[in-house]
């Protein structure tokens, strides 16, 4: 009983990840008007740079909506 009040009040822990993850959605949505402007060759060349980033100690999360972007437009 008290598990289901607190997820009345919380969601379950799916919802709580779909929310999560529906930020991260609306940030690789942003980017696809900049990124669908972008040849082959750039957009290779953006996943070189990602590599750099990560190499120079950028988090993952934070290069994640910049590379599903990319690849999403790749995969077109």
């Amino acid at each position: 009983m008290l598990q289901s009040i607190a997820q009345r009040f919380f969601g379950s822990a799916n919802d709580r990840e779909v929310k999560r993850l529906q930020g991260i959605v609306a940030q690789i949505n942003a980017l696809e008007p900049d990124v669908e402007k972008l040849t082959d060759d750039q957009l290779r060349a953006r996943t070189d740079e990602f590599r750099r980033k990560y190499q120079d100690g950028a988090d993952l999360d934070d290069l994640l909506p910049d590379a599903f972007a990319t690849v999403r437009e790749a995969a077109k």
